[in-house]
């Protein structure tokens, strides 16, 4: 073996290991080793003299030959033939064999080593045929450092039997051809009736069309019943027409429509919209099919066809993941650099986020906006994120079809079997600039010049279909033309069209629930709950399994909860987890999700409990009885733009339950602004979109530092109109009960932000009675109790925390002329309810808006956007960069420089 000490000594060695373990027990390797090692002895045995010939030069040869075929497995796909419009990088070593000490002369010599391939005894030269066509052509594959031997043989030997190749009977290639007909027809109408529109075509990588059509068909009859789909522009009127049957002569009517038909305000680009649609496959199996509207940030939309998958698999199919398939279709420059990509592959084998796996489609058009794809990134392939996971990749050229379809097959067989994700990287390009009016050549000359003269996907494969006798090129073109007419005809028809028809997304889902902007969200809602029900699942919350043994401070919590239920004073942890134990009891499935929510950030929640030297968790939410609906909590990864997206994604398929997302202090939410900004507060006006995401943003100026004392409330309240989403600063149990109920019981189905607190959670004024409970609904604005109005000469309002520190210099001091009112909702916020409260005062010198935030935070900005005409005093800290200090002593000062001013009516420098 010294001969080949360079060339591999430690594979050689771990080959020779392998073997050993095999004749000990022949089933302790897999499958294709087994293989060859019967086939190794069954020579061994027949050599002349039957000697032991382990160092023998033929024997060598096997294991450098074994060497070479793992070579191509682990490296073949740096040597494809998969770029349509330009040459590969050059990668070394080479798989030339004489990198593996073989010779020309071993060429025609049989090996043994063919049985690991499913060839059997063959030659050199057979062998490295076989290898080439499996790794080498059409279709790369990145799948041995998957680790597990069962996966990685599945693979192998779906790919080595078939030499990753399908021989496509003429109905199939008819079938192939309809749908490239289809994709680039529809492109080419478009291009030629819409000139310098906006379309983001997908010339170039049309393949795709027929691509998501094998997914569908494919998935179809492998049991998938639901597809969520998720992408950005570039393609997408292809995909709306072609594979969702979004009808043409709605999507001609986007291109001049100057009125929507729906009651949809400001609505958006053609090429952001969602739909979605049953169809029939061919087989005549139905299936749903679901494209997510997706804003201009790339790979946002991903984090929402994870949360809307698994949110289907949960309430629709009862947890069966082979039911329902994400497909998420990304462009190249997007899936290397976007860090929610990594967050969203991050959560797909956690079990409060798996999916199933996913179908990752890579539009890879080497060139992000005019970004050459070597200034894009620093890994090998955009695809690399997918080795976190160990998902295999796949690359594939978009030029050759047939190779697409065979892989996207394969995709979804290893999908459905093993529920892993996988990434088809399909190397294409862009005919034409980042939009139609750009002009590529300024930054991509080389490139541009070859595409200009290449072929369409349509016109190679009329080809190749030519050449097997399946169509003339005449009959391809007559079936191209047809195609025109009946768009020509769609687009006359999209001139008789008055107003531009979208249809709105999860119609049947959200189909009885009220348009928000137009129902009044300040009437009261019923929401209390009967004593008897209350203390009922309290006795259920407040027990755990007598056959577990669990940490004796578990035990003190439990205790106390018991006591504070006996002495009708509940803190916020009780009455919050009442009102997820009276939803669920009512039918309403309750899901959240957060870093350390089960504990709660504050130790204040403990919705789990572990059981003492055991990883086991028992749940008092989960049993309270045999009707209640399901209940979730999720310790969630350390991440914050893809939980909120999965999250939003989840709640917008289930309008009929409560789902929740915790920040684990309120500027965490700061890393995922894309998702309030584009779409918890703009997803209605955009795209009819409705949803119900709570979030949880803990809110307090405790002196903390500057990043854990704001949630950033400016930042919400600068997004509100229209009803658009609800934000609330409830300061007591008894209003979080009762909001978290109203939030489901009221026929809107809008998001609610509610700044949640720290400080209170524990704080002895902060507490509820059970009656409170159980009568009266949510109050947008608390009034402390006046007997006397006529003596009030000082009316401050004010919000969250800071009412309790009022509230208590207030009766230090003995002050009788003041009196406080919290408000509890700030928007929609209670106008009318201000302005009464106001007028009732008759002998008012000064009113006050008072808050902990500085000047330009908080909501001082939007009171005077919503009451101009109240004349409020503010009394707050002075106008900062920074949301708080970093001392505890400075914090102080601050907070008693507010508390003297409203006292003592000296007005704050």
């Amino acid at each position: 073996m010294d001969k080949f000490s360079q060339v591999g000594n430690q594979e050689i060695a771990a080959i020779e290991e392998m073997y050993s373990s095999y004749l000990v027990d022949p089933e302790s390797v897999d499958s294709s080793w087994k293989n060859f090692f019967a086939g190794f002895e069954f020579a061994r045995k027949n050599f002349a003299d039957n000697k032991v010939l382990a160092h023998d030069e033929k024997i060598d040869k096997e294991f450098a030959i074994l060497n070479l075929i793992h070579g191509y497995r682990q490296r073949g796909h740096l040597f494809t033939k998969t770029n349509p419009v330009r040459s590969r990088r050059k990668y070394s070593p080479t798989l030339d064999i004489e990198n593996f000490g073989l010779l020309k002369s071993d060429l025609d010599t049989v090996f043994q080593a063919g049985n690991s391939i499913g060839i059997g005894p063959a030659t050199l030269r057979a062998i490295i045929e076989h290898l080439e066509a499996t790794y080498c052509e059409s279709i790369g594959v990145e799948y041995v450092f998957m680790r597990d031997p069962a996966l990685i043989d599945w693979l192998k030997s779906k790919m080595e039997s078939t030499r990753n190749s399908e021989n496509f009977t003429p109905e199939k290639r008819n079938h192939i051809y309809y749908h490239l007909k289809l994709a680039v027809g529809f492109e080419n109408f478009i291009h030629k009736k819409f000139v310098g529109q906006k379309r983001f075509s997908l010339e170039g990588g049309e393949a795709l069309i027929p691509a998501l059509d094998a997914v569908i068909e494919h998935g179809s009859d492998l049991g998938i019943q639901d597809f969520v789909v998720g992408m950005s522009h570039r393609g997408r009127l292809n995909v709306l027409a072609n594979i969702l049957k979004k009808p043409y002569e709605h999507i001609f009517k986007e291109f001049v429509g100057k009125e929507y038909e729906q009651d949809i305000s400001l609505g958006d680009v053609k090429y952001h919209l969602g739909y979605e649609n049953d169809v029939e496959t061919d087989s005549g199996k139905k299936v749903h099919l679901s494209l997510m509207p997706n804003p201009s940030h790339l790979e946002t939309v991903g984090a929402l066809v994870q949360g809307m998958s698994r949110s289907r698999i949960d309430i629709k199919y009862e947890g069966n993941f082979e039911k329902v398939a994400p497909i998420v279709i990304h462009g190249d420059a997007a899936i290397a650099t976007q860090g929610i990509v990594y967050e969203v592959i991050q959560m797909s084998q956690l079990d409060g986020y798996k999916t199933g796996g996913t179908i990752h489609l890579v539009i890879n058009n080497q060139v992000g906006f005019t970004t050459n794809y070597l200034d894009a990134r620093s890994s090998t392939y955009c695809t690399d994120v997918a080795k976190v996971t160990r998902s295999p990749v796949f690359h594939v050229n978009g030029d050759d079809v047939e190779a697409i379809i065979f892989t996207v097959k394969l995709a979804m067989e290893f999908r459905q079997k093993y529920h892993s994700d996988v990434f088809i990287d399909i190397l294409c390009y862009r005919k034409y600039g980042h939009n139609e009016g750009d002009e590529p050549r300024f930054t991509q000359p080389l490139l541009y010049k070859a595409i200009e003269k290449h072929q369409n996907p349509r016109d190679i494969y009329a080809e190749k279909l030519a050449a097997h006798g399946v169509m003339s090129l005449d009959e391809t073109s007559k079936l191209n033309h047809e195609f025109d007419q009946y768009l020509e005809a769609k687009y006359q028809e999209s001139e008789k069209i008055d107003k531009v028809k979208v249809r709105q997304f999860l119609n049947s889902e959200y189909r009885a629930f009220d348009n928000p902007a137009k129902k009044n969200l300040l009437k009261s809602v019923k929401t209390g709950v009967a004593k008897s029900e209350l203390f009922r699942i309290a006795e259920r919350i407040n027990s755990l399994p007598a056959d577990k043994k669990f940490f004796k401070k578990i035990d003190r919590i439990v205790e106390d909860r018991r006591m504070m239920m006996m002495d009708n004073r509940m803190d916020w942890a009780m009455a919050e987890l009442l009102a997820y134990g009276t939803l669920l009891e009512e039918g309403f499935p309750v899901r959240l999700s957060g870093q350390d929510s089960e504990r709660g950030t504050f130790a204040h929640r403990h919705a789990s409990f572990v059981v003492e030297d055991t990883d086991e968790k028992y749940f008092p939410l989960k049993n309270i009885s045999d009707k209640q609906a399901e209940f979730h909590v999720f310790n969630s990864l350390l991440s914050e733009y893809g939980v909120l997206g999965f999250e939003y994604g989840y709640s917008l398929a289930n309008p009929h339950g409560l789902t929740i997302w915790e920040a684990q202090f309120g500027d965490f939410a700061n890393v995922a602004q894309v998702i309030f900004d584009q779409y918890i507060s703009s997803a209605y006006e955009k795209w009819g979109m409705m949803n119900s995401l709570v979030l949880y943003l803990p809110h307090g100026y405790e002196g903390q530092g500057p990043e854990h004392s704001s949630g950033r409330i400016e930042r919400f309240l600068n997004l509100t109109a229209d009803n658009n989403m609800q934000v609330v600063v409830p300061t007591t149990p008894t209003n979080m009960f009762h909001l978290l109920r109203r939030h489901l019981h009221w026929n809107v189905r809008i998001p609610l932000v509610i700044f949640t607190p720290k400080s209170l959670l524990r704080h002895p004024m902060v507490t509820s009675s059970v009656d409170e409970l159980a009568e009266g609904s949510f109050h947008e604005i608390i009034e402390d109790t006046v007997h006397h109005p006529e003596v009030i000469q000082k009316l401050v309002f004010t919000y969250g925390k800071l009412y309790y520190d009022l509230h208590k210099r207030m009766a230090e001091e003995g002050v009788t002329n003041m009196a406080i009112v919290r408000v509890e909702q700030l928007f929609p916020l209670p106008i009318d309810q201000i302005k009464s409260i106001i007028a009732k005062y008759p002998k008012l010198e000064n009113v006050y808006w008072v808050q902990d935030e500085p000047s330009n935070m908080g909501a001082w900005s939007h009171i005077q956007r919503f009451l101009p005409d109240v004349p409020f005093t503010l009394i707050s800290r002075s106008a900062s960069a920074s949301p708080a200090g970093g001392l505890m002593f400075q914090h102080n000062t601050r907070l008693k420089k507010i508390m003297d001013t409203v006292f003592e009516e000296k007005v704050l420098a």
